[in-house]
């Protein structure tokens, strides 16, 4: 028979519970980089991928819309905690979130962890891609903020290497899957759709979305790669952009 002592529910120490699954700063930094993926910088992507596309309509519309984006008040504060602080913290905070997940496709072959592998690879690949894209755009020959007609041609003069052309396929493939896949995480994550029904339905206007982006990007490739390859020289009588 148990003794009297042994029946009495033993003393709990004061203090502070541990964390529970879903709380803590784990979990409100995985929101805000989900929630980073999508506001501000999905919205930027759309913009961006929407933007370029003018450049199938010619080399006249491609600066014009260049001008108006760096005509936008306040552009270097927007730019600044708009796009490359939250871009920055989303790539480092996702690339942690890489490097402490595992790969697993070999042994579970399921679609999640098919489509869970792609997103983490897609998110290399697009990041190295935007760094080389803004990088060459921004920080390297004419300073397009300030000759916007010189973009067309500039990215001409990249595109004039074939493996250039591969790597912005690649590239824009990758951002297209990254955020489309990513939105629907999101919509997953934060309760948006619930029930396997909501989420496969939001499945498909994802891979819409993806395929749609795909399509826009290929057809400013196409803009850049069917019109004439003139270098780009600025005009010695006056301030005005010419192109020769």
């Amino acid at each position: 028979m148990a003794s009297a002592a042994n029946s009495v529910a033993p003393k709990i120490k004061p203090g502070v519970a541990p964390l529970r699954a879903g709380e803590g700063t784990s979990f409100l930094l995985r929101r805000l980089h989900s929630l980073t993926g999508i506001v501000p910088i999905g919205l930027f992507l759309l913009e961006h991928f929407l933007s370029n596309a003018e450049a199938f309509k010619g080399a006249e519309a491609y600066a014009k819309q260049v001008a108006f984006l760096n005509s936008l008040p306040f552009v270097v504060g927007l730019e600044l905690f708009g796009i490359w602080i939250p871009i920055l913290y989303h790539s480092l905070y996702g690339g942690y979130i890489w490097y402490r997940g595992e790969t697993n496709v070999g042994d579970y072959p399921w679609t999640g962890n098919w489509l869970y592998t792609a997103q983490r690879w897609t998110g290399i690949v697009a990041f190295v891609y935007m760094a080389q894209h803004t990088y060459y755009l921004r920080f390297t020959g004419v300073h397009l903020p300030t000759h916007p007609a010189a973009a067309f041609s500039k990215v001409q003069g990249e595109f004039q290497n074939p493996w250039m052309i591969a790597f912005y396929a690649v590239g824009v493939i990758a951002a297209s899957w990254h955020f489309s896949y990513g939105l629907w995480l999101f919509a997953a994550k934060w309760g948006i759709t619930t029930g396997e029904n909501a989420r496969r339905r939001f499945g498909y206007i994802c891979l819409a979305l993806a395929l749609g982006l795909v399509a826009i990007g290929a057809a400013s490739m196409y803009g850049f790669l069917k019109a004439p390859y003139h270098p780009w020289e600025p005009n010695t009588t006056n301030e005005n952009i010419v192109m020769r």
